[in-house]
């Protein structure tokens, strides 16, 4: 992923409230251009980086559930 990508990005989600990040997600995956999935990359790094083993755990086995071949 381009560094770039991720400045752009933390720079412009830097201090926006729980209610701004969810609603630039969900307008993301609503509209469904692969060109914003780096953008939700970069989320997704924020909160993997940021979590502890616990947490890390869980969103593993979210992840693995949301990607089984039953889903």
């Amino acid at each position: 992923m381009n560094f770039q990508i991720r400045d752009a990005i933390t720079a412009n989600m830097t201090n926006n409230s729980a209610t701004d990040i969810r609603s630039v997600v969900e307008d993301a995956l609503q509209r469904g251009e692969e060109h914003l999935l780096p953008g939700l990359g970069v989320f997704f790094e924020k909160l993997w980086v940021n979590a502890d083993e616990q947490e890390k755990s869980k969103i593993s086995g979210e992840l693995a559930q949301a990607f089984s071949a039953g889903s």
